[in-house]
């Protein structure tokens, strides 16, 4: 019986303290007043902060376009560029959201990145990295080009400029990347001839093939290299061993090569008489 007296007693100070007027209690009155005090004080300064904030003198009124350190922009046309950021952002200097100007700066022709930055009062800096266009992806009227970095981007071949060889790239549409890996070692494998890539064709199943600017055609077939990384490298360093006999005996009348054979390769002559002929690098040195 104590112990539930001792709870029952227990119950009624609680209930007693609860239903009293705060006012009774000095010390729950001054912290009260305090909490509600910063309250009041806070909810005026974000008040204060949202009306300057929404003064006429943080309206966006000037952006600035400026190319990344090192380049200069040849395709953007800055004041059209200009205004229509100004016509098409939402917010003002301080509610401009800066990923949706950049995303919208990079859905532009010839924009490959964009840094968008705030400049006090109402401005916009935008740095911007343009495209540089390589080469030219599905033939010249595609309007699809491909920059440095194997990354395909909408222009036309009449945007580029004198003075900019482009090469030519066919492939699917998602291996824009894989023809420039290509390319590229394509490139290091034929600098001994003097000569570049200045087309290359990738098939839907991979086979691919280059024209080199002295005119003649190279072809590799399907790209082995994830099952064996030296297979086409032999196959070039076979070409290039045999070369000097072919040339020997042929001159300057091959128009094509085809490397596709395991053990040789065959070579296709510009004489109509002689239209192809194979040469087997284990028999050519045999007979040496």
């Amino acid at each position: 019986m104590s112990r539930i007296s001792f709870f029952l007693n227990g119950c009624g100070e609680v209930i007693t303290s609860l239903a009293s007027p705060i006012w009774n209690y000095p010390d729950r009155m001054q912290k009260l007043s305090r909490f509600l005090m910063r309250c009041f004080a806070v909810m005026v300064c974000v008040g204060i902060l949202v009306w300057v904030s929404q003064r006429p003198v943080f309206a966006l009124r000037q952006v600035v376009i400026e190319p990344v350190a090192g380049q200069t922009l040849k395709h953007i046309n800055k004041p059209v560029v200009k205004q229509q950021v100004l016509e098409t952002v939402q917010g003002n200097f301080f509610s401009v959201r800066l990923e949706d100007v950049k995303r919208g700066f990079e859905s532009m022709p010839w924009v490959r990145h964009a840094n968008v930055r705030r400049v006090w009062p109402n401005g916009l800096i935008v740095s911007i990295e343009e495209q540089k266009p390589f080469g030219t992806w599905g033939g010249a009227e595609s309007h699809i080009l491909m920059n440095t970095h194997g990354e395909l981007f909408a222009g036309r071949v009449s945007d580029v400029g004198d003075g900019i060889s482009l090469i030519d790239f066919s492939g699917p549409e998602d291996a824009s990347k894989e023809v420039m890996r290509l390319y590229e070692r394509a490139n290091a494998w034929f600098k001994p001839w003097s000569t570049e890539v200045k087309s290359l064709t990738l098939s839907d199943r991979y086979a691919w093939n280059v024209k080199l600017s002295n005119g003649m055609k190279v072809e590799f077939g399907r790209d082995e290299e994830n099952s064996d990384k030296t297979l086409t490298e032999d196959r070039v360093a076979r070409l290039f061993k045999y070369w000097p006999q072919v040339q020997e005996k042929w001159a300057n009348r091959v128009d094509a090569i085809d490397l596709r054979y395991a053990n040789g390769f065959a070579v296709h002559l510009a004489s109509a008489s002689l239209k192809k002929n194979e040469v087997d690098g284990k028999k050519s040195e045999q007979k040496q």
